[in-house]
């Protein structure tokens, strides 16, 4: 049982670097460090909102329309680093 822990930990590690990846680069093609006409920006911009959109949209049917902020990639963060909090602090349950 220690590996569907072991595992777990780390699909939610994996989630959680691909959230935080996605907004230092929303940040950084929004103000313009970036350029999506790059092929390689591109690509990866394009890949991790694929994979990110639908988590976001079922986070912002729950949220209040805010005007220009987004906070579905924060909610979607801060519910990670629950769910590992929470794993952790069961841990014993998994030996």
């Amino acid at each position: 049982m220690k590996s569907v822990f072991d595992i777990l930990m780390l699909l939610l590690g994996v989630a959680q670097f691909i959230v935080l990846a996605h907004v230092i680069l929303s940040w950084l093609v929004n103000f313009q460090v970036l350029n999506i006409r790059q092929p390689l920006v591109a690509q990866i911009w394009y890949s991790l909102n694929r994979v990110l959109e639908p988590v976001y949209d079922r986070v912002r049917r729950f949220l209040p329309a805010m005007q220009g902020i987004d906070f579905a990639p924060l909610v979607v963060l801060l519910a990670i680093i629950a769910l590992r909090m929470i794993l952790v602090n069961n841990q014993y349950a998994f030996m």
